[in-house]
């Protein structure tokens, strides 16, 4: 009778972990610096390894069996197409070790919107919604 118990446990604490993350996947935030208002991160192209795009710039951390990173691929793809002055980077994980640490990137893929001076303006774990994107760019973006 207590083997079952623990079963029942296991499986009700694993269901509870599952619905939280489904619930906070893709879902673009402020950073937690940027919420404490402390140093906001700063990328600049020689750490992308790319231009930032006149507006705004949608980073994306990626690695090699990553199936959730070629879908959100396509959502920044396509909102970057969509919005002049809007680029796309994607970085593989592996290979920018360093700035994975400082960002603090745990999973991929990890999306962060940087405004055009290249600040960290939101970040998200996940597949966002375009919808979502959009809608971050439009904090990145004064004026917008």
């Amino acid at each position: 009778m207590e083997g079952v118990l623990v079963a029942a446990a296991v499986l009700a604490a694993a269901t509870l972990f599952g619905l939280l993350r489904r619930r906070r996947d893709g879902v673009l935030r402020a950073s937690s610096r940027v919420r404490e208002g402390g140093g906001v991160h700063t990328l600049n192209p020689d750490e992308l390894g790319a231009d930032l795009g006149a507006k705004a710039t949608l980073v994306q951390f990626s690695s090699a069996f990553c199936a959730p990173c070629r879908a959100t691929r396509r959502v920044l793809g396509d909102v970057a197409g969509m919005v002049e002055g809007v680029s796309h980077v994607e970085l593989d994980a592996e290979s920018h070790l360093e700035l994975v640490r400082r960002l603090n990137v745990i999973r991929t893929p990890t999306i962060l919107v940087l405004d055009a001076a290249g600040r960290v303006v939101r970040r998200a774990s996940g597949t966002p919604r375009k919808a979502d994107v959009i809608a971050a760019l439009g904090l990145a973006i004064p004026d917008a």
